[in-house]
């Protein structure tokens, strides 16, 4: 990895590939955080803009951008950090595609060249209880998946709807810099969930001339030490 200055509250960073199809050119760093270690002058001494808020987001954010500039550095040789643009999303360097995401002192980055892939999306969330996954299922699901719930038991239905809302954002992720327009959970569907970690999702609006309604997206994930790592990657 890089010699960059690295906090106490974030664990060495990581290129390991959790899930279970490699895509050529694409890098995934990830590391573990700790709101509790974060020092007051670790975003100078990691030579990062700060963020405001209460030191969870913190060390969040600071964990995620680190993640990503190693990506970066790994694909353009150019050690940069994305910044924030004016709609909240990271604004990558030419040339460049990405994702951040973080959530239960994990961060993760998905970084790769342009000329290879149009979008990435990467999304990281706690797997829900099967009660509150219940209160949310008819947020985040369609009325057609919905239905597909219905003869699954409790905790198959909770893992279904953690999975359908974090590959809903890694596709909104993925999507959104080509479309820049946003979407919601009820205007994509997830079709198809196999054993083997690949999933494939379908679009119910029109986004875009080249993103119209029925277009089909490939995503993938994994289970993390009670977390779901969701991806949905678009070939340029």
């Amino acid at each position: 990895m890089s010699d960059l200055y690295l906090p106490a509250c974030c664990s060495p960073l990581s290129d390991h590939w959790p899930l279970p199809k490699v895509l050529a050119g694409v890098q995934l760093i990830s590391t573990h955080f700790d709101p509790g270690r974060l020092h007051s002058e670790d975003f100078q001494r990691c030579a990062i803009a700060p963020v405001a808020g209460v030191a969870k987001r913190q060390a969040e954010y600071l964990a995620g951008r680190l993640c990503a500039r190693e990506g970066i550095r790994r694909v353009s040789g150019n050690a940069a950090v994305p910044a924030v643009g004016a709609d909240r999303a990271p604004q990558w360097p030419l040339g460049v595609r990405g994702s951040i995401s973080h959530g239960n002192g994990w961060a993760g980055s998905l970084v790769a060249a342009e000329r290879g892939w149009r979008g990435l999306g990467l999304d990281v969330e706690q797997l829900l209880p099967a009660a509150r996954a219940e209160r949310l299922a008819a947020q985040i699901l369609t009325p057609d998946e919905l239905l597909r719930l219905q003869d699954l038991p409790p905790e198959q239905q909770a893992w279904r709807v953690s999975l359908s809302f974090s590959l809903k954002e890694s596709l909104f992720k993925a999507l959104y810099p080509l479309v820049l327009r946003r979407f919601y959970f009820h205007d994509a569907e997830l079709l198809e969930c196999h054993v083997d970690g690949q999933a494939r999702l379908r679009l119910l609006i029109d986004l875009a001339d080249d993103w119209p309604a029925g277009s089909e997206l490939h995503g993938q994930f994994a289970e993390l030490d009670g977390r779901l790592l969701s991806l949905v990657a678009i070939p340029a």
